[in-house]
Formats: structure tokens, C-alpha cells, sequence
């Protein structure tokens, strides 16, 4: 089977110090979509910015980029099989659950597990990692 490697992330040309790593944001083989960890696009756009809002609104836009990123490789949320959530604090999980109800579909949700976990920047609240279907 082949595997394909979608919008893959690595340091710009000349970059200095310390980069992320060099990661793909999806990889399929098969009939599977695996996506890296998604965080708010806020931080990767922008590091340097130290407001990403609070865990609801960081939840709503790392689902839609979830969304986005299934949409390239030929799937949708009615197609996820695991998801995987980091909570930079389990106190606001019930915040969290709130926004991802809202998104999740009813009719077809995934298994899930819910940990706490310090996150790479001490704004981000929320990680969220999938495999679906396609």
C-alpha cells in the first residue's frame, strides 16, 4: 500500500535557534487518515504571540483545522476511529467537552481518551490527534 504524506512542516530556509520539528500534519496508507497532534493555528502561525484565546475557542479552531485537514485527504469527522486530547489543565474539561459535543458527530463518535498534559507553549490549552476512515 502507499503511503502519502500530506503538508508537511519544516524549518524555514535559514532558519536559526531552536525550530519544531519536521513532521506531516496527515499521513495516509490505505484507507487511513493519521493526523499529527492539532494545535490552534495561532500558535504555529505565530509563536511568538502569547494570547490563543481560552480552551473553547482553541478547541473550536483545532477541530476546524481537523476538519481541514480530513477535507484534503479525503474524509470527514463521521469517519473518525480514535481521537487522543492533551488538556494543559483537566479543570477545563468540561469547557472542552462542551465545544467538542458541539462538533463531534452524534451519529458516529470516536473513541476517545482525555489526559492532562504540559503542552509545548504555556498558552496552548488543548492537542487534539485523530485516525479516521476514509
Amino acid at each position: 500500500m502507499t503511503i502519502t504524506r500530506h503538508q508537511i512542516l519544516a524549518p524555514p530556509e535559514g532558519a536559526t535557534g531552536p525550530v519544531g520539528p519536521i513532521i506531516s500534519q496527515a499521513v495516509t496508507h490505505g484507507d487511513v487518515v493519521y493526523l499529527c497532534g492539532v494545535i490552534t493555528p495561532q500558535a504555529w502561525r505565530d509563536p511568538t504571540n502569547t494570547t490563543f484565546g481560552d480552551v473553547r475557542e482553541q478547541t473550536k479552531e483545532v477541530l476546524q483545522r481537523i476538519d481541514e485537514l480530513l477535507a484534503d485527504a479525503g474524509t470527514d469527522k463521521s469517519k473518525i476511529l480514535t481521537a487522543q486530547v492533551w488538556l494543559a489543565d483537566m479543570g477545563d474539561f468540561y469547557a472542552h467537552n462542551e465545544a467538542w459535543n458541539a462538533w463531534v458527530d452524534p451519529e458516529n463518535p470516536p473513541v476517545r481518551a482525555c489526559i492532562e498534559a504540559r503542552l509545548t507553549h504555556p498558552q496552548l490549552l488543548v492537542e487534539v490527534m485523530v485516525t479516521a476512515a476514509r
